[in-house]
This record gives structure tokens, C-alpha cells and sequence, in this order.
């Protein structure tokens, strides 16, 4: 986007409005995310059908992975492209491709948090996982890369920096033949405007234990981690070839815990893996239930070509799958709402992302966009600025969100 910007494009995000060109940029890591893609894809075409659009480019993993496929069966898009062809496209566009505009960019957050990617790519070997596949091995950007990305986001306006990675606690052993993350991160904190830092997918096996004394230490690094341990069985974990046993995984994870009191630990689970029995999957709902993570998302299994799994019998019906997800959310559920209950009388700093109606919405150190829950403050005489924060303290609490007022 920022390079079409430099080249006079006016360019939009995720707008219906009529354009020349359209960009579509595809997922295709599990089932539900090609769906999403492919139906994009065929609203798109349909628009360019009826006049409404002009040119219709695909880019992203999709388009990398069933490149040959989508020219078949939806010919009517100008052109395909893989997760690496921003040159190509940029010129197939009638854009010039610039060098030196690389790390810049244009929002498609709120102004006042982005996404920060360190690194591409993975070295795991993880048998439900076909992204090794898609987007090649692991490769870091270097560390003035990524600073010179965040200066440039923070001098936009940015407070909050979200770190993505497909892995990222394997961050720089590639170039720097050692992981770099708590490096990283306390290089990052030290930019004028950022306020808050917070990771995202760091994987169980190999986790950089470092980082926790950067945590600990760093008020700008959120008590936020989003560790996924995809599950809890250890059959299943060498099945998928994790890397991690059920014991060191419960080690880490109270470590974590302990060195980090009040830390919000957020995890991903995978039900209905080949060969998963009913008792695999009661270990691993009871295990839920005890650990009692603070944020907790469910996936059934996605059977991917390309990957290792993909060669053993997906032999859980989708029913099946969905009633085991169902049932670890309604644990989730109780556990959610207990931990809410705790914060009633309590104040937190909260950030505001928008207004709704009458309530403004914001999100605690504990609470990373679109995936967790809100802060909901109800109008007051004083308008909240969206972008800044503010001491709520809260009054009441539901089960994914919890309710409160500023104080003064």
C-alpha cells in the first residue's frame, strides 16, 4: 500500500467503494480461512462482472499454495500472485517499486496500535501445519529493520506495538545465531511513544526464558503472552511433533506464572486431531479447567495438504470436532467470568480504541484487539479520546467483557 502511495495510487483499505484495481490478500492456512478467501474472491468477481471494479489481483498464501487451482476454477481474476511477489505486482499495478520505501507503511489498525512483524516463515515441523510449506523457512529481519519500522510507526502515532511472528521466540538465531527477542524487545521499549509492547505466538519448545526478566522488568512490555500449546496429551503432542511433553509444557507455563505474578497467559488448542481419543480430549478439558488460562481459542482440526498429518486418517467426524470445541469454550466460559469477577473494584490503565452509541471501548494491558475481551465505559460528561488512556475502574463483568467508569 505504501508503495502504490508513492506512486500516486489513492489507495483504500477493505472499502466497497468503486475502484479502478482491487487487491484481494488470501489466507490459506486452514478451511475456514481459504472459504473466507475464495468467497472474497468470487464477491469480487462479481463486481468486476457487473462494471463496479476494473482490474482483480489475488495475492497472498491462497495464491501461493493453489495458484494453479484458483487459474482453473475462477479464471475471471487479471492475475495471481504468491506471498513473495510484491515486486511483481507492484509492477503489474503500474507502480514503481522502491527500495528505500521498504518499512513503510499505511495503517489498517486504528492509528494508535499495529501489527509489527520480525520475522517469516518457520522452522517447526508441527504435522497439522502447512505454513513451513506456503511461506518457506524462518527468516528474521534484522533489528534495524524492525526498529526503523517502529520509529516510523511510533512517529504516525502509534502507542502499542503487537510483535507477530509465526514463531516468535526463534527470532535471530537465523542471523544472529542466537535468539535476539528479549534483545529486541528492550530495544523497541526504548522508542519515544511507544507505551505498550505485547507478543504474540511464542511457541512452548525452545521458548527464550530470558524474556521473562524483560517482562518483569520493562513497564512497557505488557504481562501479555500468547504461548500455544495446541494441546496437552502427550500421544497427540509427538503426533504432532511439538517439540514439547506435557510436563515440560505445565514446567514452563507455572515458571512463567511464577516469575510473573498477574501475567495474562493466552493459548490456542487443537481438537479432533487424527486418532484423538475421548480420554486425549477429557485430559485436555481438564486440563484447561484447572490451568485455567486467561484467554483461550479452539480450533477443530483442518486437514492440510502439504502437511505430515494430512497422510493419517482424519478420522474425527466434524461433529465431533465441533461438540469438543463447544465443550472446552463453555469451560473457557466459567473461567472467563470468574477471572472478570475478580477485577470488579479494581483499576485498570485502558486504552480506547472507538466509540460505540453511547459507550466508548478500550482494552486493558490484558487484552490484545479483535481477539480478547473489552473495556466498556459508558458515556460520561467528558469525552474519552480514542487513542489515549485512561484508570477505569471496573463495576461489573460479564463473561468476556467487564464494565467500568474513569476516574479522576
Amino acid at each position: 500500500m505504501a508503495q502504490l502511495k508513492a506512486s500516486d495510487f489513492d489507495v483504500i483499505h477493505n472499502s466497497n467503494t468503486k475502484s479502478e484495481i482491487v487487491v484481494i490478500n488470501t489466507c490459506g492456512f486452514i478451511n475456514d480461512a481459504k472459504q473466507e478467501s475464495i468467497d472474497t474472491i468470487l464477491q469480487y468477481v462479481q463486481a468486476k462482472e457487473r462494471g463496479f471494479i476494473g482490474k482483480l489481483y489475488v495475492i497472498g498464501c491462497l495464491s501461493q499454495r493453489y495458484r494453479d487451482e484458483l487459474i482453473e476454477q475462477i479464471p475471471d481474476v487479471d492475475q495471481y500472485f504468491g506471498v513473495n511477489s510484491m515486486q511483481g505486482i507492484i509492477k503489474e499495478i503500474g507502480a514503481k517499486y522502491r527500495a528505500e520505501l521498504i518499512g513503510e507503511r499505511l495503517l489498517t489498525t486504528p492509528s494508535h496500535y499495529a501489527y509489527l512483524k520480525i520475522s517469516e516463515g518457520c522452522n517447526r515441523k508441527c504435522t497439522f501445519c502447512a505454513i513451513p510449506a506456503i511461506r518457506g523457512k524462518h527468516k528474521s529481519k534484522t533489528i534495524e529493520e524492525i526498529l526503523a519500522e517502529a520509529r516510523n510507526l511510533a512517529g504516525k502515532g502509534v502507542k502499542e506495538l503487537i510483535l507477530i511472528a509465526q514463531d516468535l521466540g526463534f527470532y535471530g538465531i537465523d542471523i544472529y545465531r542466537k535468539p535476539l527477542l528479549p534483545l529486541l524487545v528492550e530495544e523497541l521499549s526504548k522508542i519515544s511513544g511507544i507505551q505498550w509492547i505485547r507478543l504474540h505466538y511464542a511457541y512452548p519448545a525452545g521458548f527464550p526464558e530470558a524474556l521473562l526478566t524483560v517482562m518483569k522488568n520493562n513497564e512497557k512490555v505488557c504481562r501479555y503472552l500468547d504461548i500455544p500449546i495446541q494441546h496437552i496429551s502427550n500421544r497427540i503432542l509427538s503426533l504432532m511433533q511439538r517439540g514439547h511433553s506435557k510436563d515440560e509444557t505445565i514446567r514452563l507455563l507455572e515458571k512463567i506464572r511464577n516469575e510473573i505474578p498477574g501475567i495474562t497467559l493466552r493459548t490456542t488448542v487443537i481438537v479432533g486431531f487424527p486418532g484423538e481419543t475421548k480420554q486425549e480430549f477429557e485430559e485436555l478439558r481438564d486440563f484447561i479447567g484447572e490451568f485455567k488460562f486467561d484467554r483461550l481459542g479452539v480450533f477443530p482440526y483442518s486437514h492440510e495438504e502439504e502437511t505430515k498429518a494430512f497422510k493419517l486418517h482424519d478420522n474425527i467426524q466434524a461433529k465431533t470436532k465441533t461438540k469438543r470445541m463447544d465443550s472446552l469454550m463453555d469451560v473457557q466460559q466459567s473461567i472467563s467470568l470468574e477471572l472478570n469477577r475478580n477485577k470488579i473494584g479494581k483499576i485498570f490503565q485502558t486504552l480506547i480504541d472507538r466509540k460505540e452509541g453511547d459507550f466508548f471501548i478500550g482494552r486493558s494491558e490484558s487484552d490484545s484487539p479483535e481477539i480478547d475481551n473489552e473495556v466498556i465505559i459508558r458515556n460520561q460528561k467528558t469525552e474519552l479520546l480514542t487513542g489515549k488512556f485512561y484508570p477505569v475502574l471496573v463495576s461489573k463483568a460479564d463473561y468476556f467483557d467487564v464494565f467500568g467508569e474513569v476516574i479522576e
